[in-house]
């Protein structure tokens, strides 16, 4: 039996190395996982568009689609562009949304991969104050997850674990929140970005992070998060057999 098709639906972004993350996630996925077909559709800015993506399915005679959102929230684009977008497809494909991919262990698991590739140590954790360094929303629900996440994070073992945010929409920033860690007492301040790709907010988080000792890379195409997507996709194919893992 053919298992659904994959199509992971990134946001886009003028930024190249954003497409190039992507794409770069995506193999992984496929190296993964050979038996299931993975395909990429993007929002905006990049091609190809996720409406050209599923009308060139629908033209191969595909029938079932799992619509991935490359989110780590359920904020607007989750909730209202992905399924407008979606309404629109070929009428002969079955499409169902996956959910998001935040939160999740496994990307707390990739935070901290990021952290002790960028140089520290684990033995640091407990004396370290980490800044969740997020996009932000004007969803509630995206904020109170991002705080969630932190509170979480912070009780398996750091110094301090605090959210702060790059858009214009949502505060702390970034830099008052490496501030208050120093203030708190935390013998070293890192920053960990809460995000898929780079692109204009990540830049932004890097430049607030002048006053950390540390500041990791973006999640990209980590194992981790890899891992994920296919844990997403194997929920919404069989929602029954979902804990069984990618």
């Amino acid at each position: 039996m053919t298992r659904p098709v994959l199509l992971v639906i990134a946001h886009g972004s003028r930024d190249p190395r954003h497409a190039a993350t992507v794409h770069a996630l995506v193999r992984r996925v496929r190296a993964r996982r050979p038996g299931v077909r993975v395909e990429t559709g993007f929002l905006e800015f990049n091609l190809p568009s996720v409406a050209g993506k599923l009308k060139s399915l629908a033209a191969e005679g595909v029938r079932d689609v799992v619509a991935l959102p490359l989110l780590l929230t359920r904020a607007f684009h989750a909730k209202a562009d992905i399924p407008s977008v979606l309404s629109e497809a070929p009428a002969r494909l079955r499409i169902r949304q996956a959910e998001v991919l935040g939160p999740s262990p496994l990307l707390t698991a990739a935070l901290e991969r990021r952290l002790y590739e960028a140089g520290l140590s684990p033995a640091d954790k407990s004396s370290t104050g980490v800044v969740l360094a997020a996009a932000g929303s004007t969803d509630p629900e995206a904020i109170a997850v991002i705080a969630e996440i932190a509170r979480e994070w912070r009780r398996t073992g750091w110094c301090a674990v605090r959210p702060a945010f790059a858009s214009a929409a949502s505060l702390p920033r970034t830099e008052e929140v490496v501030s208050s860690l120093r203030a708190a007492g935390c013998a070293r301040v890192v920053v960990a970005p809460y995000f898929l790709a780079p692109g204009r907010l990540p830049d932004r988080v890097a430049r607030g992070a002048g006053g950390a000792d540390l500041l990791a890379s973006v999640l990209g195409p980590s194992p981790e998060v890899a891992r994920l997507l296919l844990s997403r996709y194997d929920e919404a194919v069989t929602p029954a057999t979902a804990a069984l893992g990618a």
